[in-house]
Parts: C-alpha cells; structure tokens; sequence
C-alpha cells in the first residue's frame, strides 16, 4: 500500500510539473484571470499561528478541516464538538488580504490541498444536494427540471435525476460553476499556487495527520472520524449510477473534469459495456 502509495504521489508531482511547465499556463495567482484568482484566493483559508494555507474543495472532507482550523485557531474547543458548520465564520480567507501579505503567504506558508476522484465527487455533491438539500433543490433543481425534461416546469427540484445533473454540468462554464462541482482544478490552481503537499480523500486520515504534523499542530488536534450517519459513495454505487448513464454524456463531459483526472492520477471512468455487465 505504502509503496502503491508512492508511485502515485511521484506521478502526480510528475504530471503537474509537465503540465504546469507548459508555455500558456499560469504560474502564479497573479497571471490568472480576475475571476479565477479570485476563486483561487476565496478557497485558500490560511493559518497564521501555524502558517499554512489550506485550498478547500467541497465534498472532500472540507467540513473537517474546517473543524480543524477553527480549534486551532482557538474558536472551537475540540473537533468532536456537536454543532452545524458554519462555513464563513471564525476562519480567516486568503481572498481578504492585501496584495502584499497575499504574496508573503504563498511565498513562505505550507501549502496543501485534498482531491477525490472526479465522478466520485460529482456523484456525492449530486446525492447530496438535489437529495437532501431543499435550497439547492430550490435554486438549481427547479431549473434543471425546467431546462431537460419535457414536463419539467410542474418539478419541485427535488427529483432531478443523475443524468440530468451531468446534461446541466456539460452546458454550465466551468469557471462560473457551484463550487461543489467545479473543478478541482479551476478552485484550486495547482499552475499558480505550488502545493507542498496534494493529499487523497481515498487515504483521508493518514494524508491529514501527516500534514498536521508537518505543520506541528498541538497533539490533541487529530483528523475526525467520519460521523456514523455519513453515507459514503461506495465503488458499487458509483458504478451503479454510471452503468446507468448514457455513455455519451460521461465521454462529452470529461474534458471538463480531464485536469483533475490527469493531474491527480484518478482513471477515467470505465462504462464499457463489459464492465457493467458486472
């Protein structure tokens, strides 16, 4: 596991310094387009105390995190605290800095980031939201219904199927995009921003204690354990819903997510008709 382990960081690093070496891309926050470095700067939430900037991405384990920084920022007591997160409060956002100590911080702080593989994370934020998530089902539901379905106009939102979500996806700009779906790519910036450490949703606990010890938080501050009512995407599910999907919508909407599948090393998804015969 360990040595499987190495050969994917080793290729992630590989495959970033190729792409990212590359003439047109950006190679600070500076080159990027307002709206993408303002993306970038809203999704770095920074640590002073232990000076470390963490690049959030929706539906891979965020909410942790930001458990994290708020004890040891001193606004909450323990990770296990019982309470609903509050996602703007108490944490302190690169994007609300000046210029300068923008610049001081990315040059001289730890700089890390987690990813999840694409569909996988597609396919939480999806079941997530249009499943359980009446404002969503509200603001996006509603309009998906309308825009794909024949008799869409009668739907509350709260019945948008799979399918549909990925047609939305495919005629939605990927810079413009909910961040629970945007690309990893396109919220993070891993051209402009140099990570230190890219850590994976699939070895969630022990990526995340590494970096917090790298970054020598106090002993007591441990990565939580996922909460008994979390309902994971499990490898069946996901071949479930894809199975399930006309192929040609998954092969029109890679090149949208195809940065995050090769930067971070996650296969494309396999529909062929023999895999899903299993």
């Amino acid at each position: 596991g360990d040595l499987e382990h190495e050969v994917l960081r080793d290729t992630r690093n590989r495959t970033i310094r190729a792409v990212c070496g590359q003439r047109a891309m950006p190679r600070s926050v500076w080159d990027l387009a307002p709206g993408a470095r303002r993306t970038v700067l809203r999704h770095l939430l920074v640590s002073d105390k232990y000076r470390f900037l963490y690049c959030y991405v929706p539906k891979v384990a965020c909410s942790n995190w930001k458990r994290i920084l708020k004890v040891l920022g001193g606004a909450l007591e323990s990770v296990d605290v019982k309470l609903k997160m509050d996602h703007r409060s108490d944490l302190v956002f690169l994007g609300d800095m000046k210029p300068n100590e923008i610049r001081y911080r990315l040059k001289n702080y730890y700089k890390f980031l987690f990813v999840r593989n694409p569909m996988e994370r597609l396919l939480s934020a999806y079941r997530n939201k249009f499943g359980e998530i009446k404002e969503y089902q509200l603001r996006y539901g509603v309009e998906i219904a309308r825009r794909y379905r024949k008799d869409g106009a009668q739907s509350a939102g709260d019945d948008v199927t799979f399918s549909e979500f990925l047609r939305y996806l495919l005629d939605e700009d990927a810079e413009r995009m909910n961040e629970h779906w945007m690309p990893i790519y396109n919220l993070c910036q891993p051209c402009a921003v140099r990570y230190d450490f890219i850590g994976s949703y699939e070895r969630l606990s022990a990526d995340a204690n590494y970096v917090l010890e790298r970054v020598r938080s106090p002993p007591f501050v441990r990565f939580p354990e996922r909460q008994p009512w979390y309902k994971p995407v499990t490898a069946e599910t996901l071949h479930y819903y894809l199975c399930n999907t006309q192929r040609w919508l998954i092969k029109e909407l890679l090149p949208k997510y195809i940065l995050d599948f090769s930067l971070f090393a996650y296969p494309l998804p396999n529909v062929t008709s023999e895999f899903c015969r299993h």
